[in-house]
């Protein structure tokens, strides 16, 4: 079925980033189409609903009161469109986060059950910086993320384990001296980073290292740890499928840091939609 409501989506997800370049990349639109489709609902409604000035982009008066609407319709239109529907004709959308490790390596497996009983429903794959998966499940941008499990989940979303890895020190193979040596690169934010932090703490008030690069990205960080830029920590799982991992090599630690629960995450009020109850159904 056409998507009736697309150009109601572009504008709800650009309202809320206020970046066309990213809502162009978020929604796989090109920036041509992303700026047609606000000028036809501009010319429709009769109002500018952006200002781009040298700020950046904002929301007017009339594009506020616009966005209250587009979001109750949406979602207007998602309960009328799930309520009661035929099990063996599963239709609409599922929005599934990963990063681009996780798309490779995880989501064919845990995807072909689902898509091969629901052939019917699309599946909105999306991917980028894993320390903002679960904050982009929480705020309703997705409907499923696969993604790093916390000791302590937020209470509105729920997660079943699908990997566990380790967390490894690794360096570049050509550096002169491969040990634990810094200076070194971490993860900007997330859980990763904040697993190296507590392995560095727990090293003592005596150790210091210096930090080169916080890259947001853990495919990222291999790169530049390839480059010389320092030691590095990530997921095993991500270093055995990195495109770089012969230049690299792993730096013996003890102990070693923390191992990394990966999940596949979804909210709990969303277990009530057909798309999201059949997914979790066939987890197990």
């Amino acid at each position: 079925m056409r998507d009736d409501h697309r150009e109601l989506r572009l504008f709800v997800h650009l309202a809320q980033t206020l970046n066309f370049g990213r809502t162009s990349l978020d929604c796989h639109v090109s920036p041509a189409t992303l700026t047609r489709t606000v000028q036809r609902l501009e010319a429709g409604l009769g109002h500018r609903l952006f200002d781009r000035g040298p700020r950046g982009v904002s929301l007017t008066a009339e594009g506020h009161r616009f966005r209250e609407y587009a979001v109750q319709a949406l979602e207007l239109w998602r309960a009328y469109r799930e309520e009661h529907p035929d099990p063996a004709q599963l239709t609409g959308r599922l929005a599934v986060f990963a990063t681009v490790t996780a798309c490779q390596v995880l989501l064919p497996d845990l995807l072909a059950p689902f898509r091969a009983a629901h052939p019917q429903v699309r599946i909105d794959l999306r991917t980028g910086d894993a320390a903002a998966a679960l904050a982009r499940l929480d705020e309703g941008e997705v409907d499923v993320a696969v993604a790093g499990i916390p000791a302590r989940l937020p209470e509105p979303l729920v997660s079943r384990t699908v990997a566990v890895t380790e967390l490894v020190f690794v360096t570049a193979r050509d550096r002169p001296d491969p040990g634990l040596v810094g200076p070194f690169v971490l993860p900007y934010r997330g859980l990763v980073r904040e697993a190296a932090d507590r392995w560095f703490r727990g090293r003592g008030a005596g150790f210091s290292f210096e930090v080169a690069a916080e890259p947001d990205g853990h495919e990222g960080l291999l790169t530049l740890v390839a480059l010389g830029c320092g030691t590095g920590v990530a997921p095993r799982l991500v270093l055995d499928h990195s495109a770089v991992r012969e230049r690299l090599v792993v730096v013996p630690t003890s102990p070693e840091p923390e191992p990394f629960s990966i999940g596949l995450c979804v909210r709990r009020v969303d277990l009530r939609r057909p798309q999201v109850a059949a997914l979790w159904s066939l987890m197990g």
